[in-house]
């Protein structure tokens, strides 16, 4: 789950990590008095749950109240590739000697926790990470023990720092790790890490995204909840229970298994088509479930196909195939569908299927195949 950027700086505020305290502003009457209030230059910062703010326009600094106006009017209502800025943060401009970069991450080839710190601080770590992997150093935290005071000052006097800066440094990398354990994030952020001309470290852009699969230790979370920052069809189908998230392809897909959902989607990709979502609507989906897919699937314009892999295991694959009729008898389905049944009780659901006037193909292979073909305009209803 993302949050924005002032509630990942409250987080971080909480475990003792100096960050750059700011107004939040929907509008820029409130933009002008916050600027007035703080009583000197200031910057007006977009809050979305993207990144690219910077080079979309969405940062801008202000001398003076009618400025940091001017600038809030401009910023609020503005699109951020495909986000509209509905707040902006107005906090104190700050003069800096250097950026740095510091983040905790789960590093997935390794299965561990890393800490990563750059002096190519206050541009995408990405972009470092692809073009000067060299000024990325790491430490990997120990699941049981954390990270080591030694890691972290090893980390700083990497970074090449001066003495009398590694030891605040350090303490700074090992908040930050303990906010990421907290709060079970999948990320946490600090980019830019500014060292200031008064030789002091403040954080001044933070950034968390919380593990979704950890949201039920930690009720608290669901206050940090954006509804506007959202996709409304991903808050439709968390309501009812379905696991989805929208991409930016043409064959929609419904499937039964986050691995199997997974797994069909790189079947597609992998004879020339692309998915327009991840779904997973569940191991016993109900009709009703189903229906819900379909019509999250089918809001999408740009889904010129439906893949439909259904593997039944526990749950038998009649059931399946009768959830599905009734699903199709209260969703309009005006694009080509491509359905798999396989598992128990197969037979008769690929029965029940094929006497609706339904096709069901036996192998994944087969269905991404008629899927991109049938998106591909090569095929027609399956």
């Amino acid at each position: 789950m993302n949050i924005h950027e002032y509630q990942a700086a409250e987080i971080f505020s909480r475990f003792g990590i100096p960050v750059n305290h700011g107004k939040v502003c929907a509008t820029s009457e409130e933009a002008r008095a916050a600027a007035q209030e703080i009583g000197r230059p200031v910057v007006v910062k977009a809050q979305v749950h993207v990144g690219g703010r910077g080079k979309a326009g969405g940062i801008r600094l202000a001398a003076d109240p009618d400025e940091a106006e001017a600038a809030a009017r401009q910023i609020l209502g503005m699109d951020i590739r495909g986000a509209t800025v509905h707040k902006v943060l107005v906090a104190p401009a700050v003069e800096m000697a250097h950026e740095y970069y510091l983040g905790v991450v789960l590093d997935r080839a390794s299965r561990r926790v890393v800490v990563m710190a750059s002096a190519a601080g206050g541009i995408d770590i990405e972009e470092v990470a692809r073009e000067t992997p060299e000024k990325i150093v790491r430490e990997y935290a120990d699941p049981l023990l954390g990270l080591h005071d030694y890691q972290a000052r090893r980390l700083g006097f990497a970074l090449g720092l001066e003495p009398d800066l590694v030891r605040p440094f350090a303490a700074l990398a090992r908040q930050l790790y303990a906010a990421y354990v907290a709060v079970d994030a999948s990320l946490a952020e600090i980019n830019p890490l500014a060292l200031t001309t008064d030789r002091s470290w403040l954080a001044l852009d933070s950034k968390i995204v919380l593990d979704d699969n950890a949201l039920f230790r930690h009720p608290e979370h669901e206050a940090l909840r954006d509804p506007l920052a959202e996709d409304p069809l991903e808050q439709e189908a968390r309501a009812a229970g379905i696991s989805f998230v929208k991409l930016d392809g043409t064959i929609g897909c419904v499937v039964n298994g986050a691995g199997l959902s997974m797994a069909t989607m790189d079947a597609v990709k992998l004879y020339g088509g692309a998915p327009a979502n991840f779904l997973d609507v569940g191991g016993g989906a109900s009709s009703q479930q189903v229906a819900t897919a379909l019509r999250l699937v089918l809001s999408d314009p740009n889904v010129r196909a439906v893949l439909i892999n259904i593997f039944g295991g526990i749950t038998r694959g009649d059931v399946v195939a009768e959830g599905l009729l009734e699903a199709l008898r209260t969703v309009e389905v005006r694009v080509p569908l491509v359905i798999r049944l396989v598992g128990t009780r197969q037979e008769e659901g690929r029965r029940m299927l094929a006497e609706a006037g339904l096709t069901v193909v036996d192998t994944m292979e087969e269905a991404a195949q008629r899927a991109v073909a049938a998106a591909q305009g090569r095929e027609g209803r399956a």
